[in-house]
């Protein structure tokens, strides 16, 4: 009697085929979920990101209307931000804290299992509205009114889907806090984690307190629409302007929580390859969480165009000034790091360090940025594009796939193909900059962006830049074949990967600092 219980127990323990995935409550199968999710969002938003670029290879109108180009600007944005980089992240931290930390699950699985179903249906609906009489949002990503109120049938669907993934964000965020909070290995002290763990939980917390800013925003949008109310509406008495100050001071938070993490992961590689312990281990723990207070308080710099007092202009302009002295830190302690280091180049590390120079010139034209009558200049021309793309693509993208890459042996047990993972790599630092970098150019110039068309002067710059984006979307695919050869078989990763003399460890091999834990630690 009692066996066939055990068994009946076990099969319900673990349904397998479909079943195993739907129902999964494992952290393992939730993080590969997501890291896949975000892997198909990335070619939705990618084969967006074409389409945008076809239209701008040459002046004119050549392949679509304007009405379909705002559109594609709008869910480029969106399907990259919210289905690409966020939940890859989180499949990251859904792998790794649990193992990091010696906790054996996430804290609560069955909200893990919740929080990541949410986003193929909030995709789904924002998608189907591609399909709609009047197509999709156009009102671009940050949603302004009064210009998103004209998008049509699919507005109430982009409200909706903005609150599902706000859902799962928050929920996902709780988990990671309570898991990182409660149920660490004994002995493990909040200053013995890992990197990757601390910036996660300094992420879970910036998503907390955010993602409810933009519920909030979004549902007074929907309320002006649908229900009379007059909150962003200046004909019943509301201000447009303040929609821009709620969206920015969850936006603001928001483009953190999309570098953060990859902060932790760079800051897991570097020390592996580079053979030597973290230079500065509590020093970037605290430039990390104040660079996550710095970003509540600077907001309005996304504004400066708006009209805003003087005084509010130079207090935006030096806050976000501040915002440079962390992220420094953090950038010296990488370098001093490498610095006689014994390092190896495998491809999580040229990631790591492709991703410490690029996203640097981000954070340069981002304090470019900063400066109110500078800003006058740029705001809204390509010059910002080519900004945060340095941010986001070289900086988040690279910090995702160098992660993968490092990880991938610990999680399927084979070895990836190391040869065709440093062609990826080579194609796609070359390719991110033959796309951006020009930007910065026809930006200065005084290209604006989000139009489907531009004066003669631009084209050349443009061509280049649209000839990068191609080659840089088709060398992807070698991403998607590396990564399914490694699952499929490849060679057996050795122990050696796992004891660091091939470099892949996520944890240091020597000498072991006193914050690495492959193993609970002893309690004293």
């Amino acid at each position: 009697m009692s066996h066939t219980a055990d068994a009946h127990h076990d099969h319900h323990a673990a349904p397998s085929g479909f079943k195993r995935w739907l129902f999964a409550t494992n952290h393992k199968d939730i993080g590969t979920m997501y890291l896949v999710f975000a892997l198909v969002m990335f070619f939705v938003g990618g084969t967006m990101a074409m389409i945008i670029r076809a239209e701008l290879f040459q002046p004119g109108l050549q392949f679509v209307d304007p009405g379909f180009f705002n559109q594609m600007t709008t869910m480029h944005a969106l399907m990259m931000i919210f289905g690409g980089v966020m939940p890859a992240f989180v499949g990251l931290a859904n792998w790794m804290v649990p193992l990091m930390v010696g906790a054996p699950d996430m804290a609560l699985p069955r909200m893990n299992n919740w929080s990541f179903w949410l986003l193929p249906v909030a995709f789904s609906l924002l998608l189907s509205t591609l399909f709609f009489a009047g197509g999709a949002p156009a009102g671009g990503w940050t949603m302004y009114p009064p210009l998103v109120l004209q998008t049509g049938n699919a507005f109430p669907f982009l409200i909706f889907s903005v609150h599902l993934m706000g859902m799962s964000s928050i929920m996902g965020a709780i988990n990671i806090v309570v898991t990182i909070m409660n149920m660490r290995a004994p002995g493990m002290g909040l200053l013995k984690m890992p990197l990757f763990v601390w910036t996660w939980l300094i992420t879970a917390y910036l998503l907390i307190l955010a993602m409810p800013v933009l519920a909030g925003a979004v549902t007074m949008l929907l309320t002006d629409e649908y229900f009379g109310t007059s909150f962003f509406n200046a004909g019943g008495g509301g201000d447009p302007l303040m929609f821009q100050h709620v969206f920015w001071f969850f936006g603001h938070p928001e483009v953190y929580i999309m570098i953060l993490p990859a902060f932790g992961i760079v800051s897991q590689i570097i020390p592996t390859f580079a053979r030597k312990p973290l230079f500065g281990y509590e020093s970037m723990v605290y430039a990390t969480a104040s660079i996550a207070f710095l970003s509540f308080i600077v907001w309005a710099h996304h504004m400066f165009t708006v009209g805003m007092p003087l005084s509010g202009q130079l207090f935006f302009m030096f806050s976000t000034m501040l915002i440079a002295v962390p992220t420094g830190v953090k950038v010296f302690n990488w370098m001093a790091t490498m610095w006689r280091g014994s390092m190896t180049f495998e491809t999580p590390m040229l990631f790591a360090v492709a991703f410490v120079f690029l996203f640097s010139i981000g954070g340069f034209s981002g304090l470019m940025l900063g400066i109110t009558p500078a800003d006058f200049q740029y705001h809204d021309t390509y010059f910002v594009v080519a900004h945060f793309h340095y941010v986001l693509v070289p900086g988040a993208i690279f910090g995702i796939m160098g992660g993968v890459y490092f990880w991938m042996p610990k999680w399927t047990g084979h070895m990836y193909n190391e040869k065709l993972a440093k062609i990826h790599f080579w194609l796609s630092a070359i390719f991110v900059n033959v796309t951006f970098f020009p930007q910065h150019f026809v930006g200065l110039a005084g290209m604006p962006r989000r139009i489907p068309d531009y004066a003669t002067q631009f084209a050349d710059f443009n061509m280049v830049s649209s000839i990068g984006a191609f080659v840089f979307g088709v060398s992807q695919l070698l991403f998607v074949y590396i990564i399914w050869s490694c699952v499929r078989g490849g060679e057996k990763a050795t122990t050696a990967v796992w004891e660091g003399s091939h470099g892949l460890e996520w944890t240091v091999p020597s000498p072991a600092p006193h914050h690495t834990f492959e193993v609970a630690p002893e309690v004293p």
